[in-house]
């Protein structure tokens, strides 16, 4: 693999832990999840977003944070493929789209203390769908309290994420439409993305 720390992102039912765990299988890499239903707010969060969301988005920083900084303190980061299904901004990205002003400001003081203390991906690939796709992937994978998930929500989600990519002109980010991929059951699809993931991208964001 051409890059040592890849970083898969897309919205709520894109597929990143599926192609996150195909490609540290294929490469004999570390695998970093986000573990999700470990939060104990996530449920209550979708039953009652005002109510809960600060919690909710607390958690899952604090968890992403204590991945993140094991990988750092371990040696051979920078000599092994590592493959993270989360990047650790899509903490502040959330939280600006979930919490209110003041619950917003306090987040985004907690976030620059630790953000800076954090490994960076040598590329970003976000899986960007269409929202029906989404829903549909949602449905599929039957999650009792993801069901209620509206495609207003899911819409907001994916715009905040491109708009702040196309901020991180001094990343490498690939914006990959899915559309018609299904890299999961399709190893035609995969191993197109793995040729994409060899390509010498520059630090900038790129559309394919």
């Amino acid at each position: 693999m051409k890059y040592n720390f890849i970083t898969i992102e897309g919205c709520i039912g894109a597929g990143k832990t599926t192609l996150a765990t195909k490609l540290a299988e294929r490469f004999g890499g570390k695998l970093i999840l986000e573990q999700f239903e470990d939060n104990p707010f996530l449920p209550q969060f979708y039953e009652d977003p005002e109510r809960h969301a600060f919690p909710v988005e607390l958690y899952f920083m604090a968890e992403r944070f204590q991945h993140l900084k094991r990988l750092l303190s371990e040696a051979d980061m920078f000599t092994s493929f590592t493959v993270a299904d989360f990047l650790f901004q899509k903490s502040l990205i959330f939280a600006n789209e979930n919490l209110n002003e003041n619950e917003a400001k306090l987040y985004r003081m907690l976030f620059d203390m630790i953000n800076t203390t954090l490994p960076k991906p040598d590329i970003v690939l976000y899986l960007y769908a269409p929202v029906e796709k989404l829903l549909a992937n949602i449905k599929r994978r039957g999650r009792d309290y993801e069901q209620n998930i509206t495609a207003e929500y899911l819409e907001n989600i994916q715009q905040a994420y491109l708009s702040y990519f196309k901020l991180q002109t001094g990343n490498r980010v690939v914006l990959l439409d899915i559309k018609d991929l299904n890299i999961a059951d399709n190893e035609a699809d995969f191993d197109k993305v793995v040729a994409l993931l060899q390509q010498d991208f520059t630090p900038s964001l790129h559309y394919v």
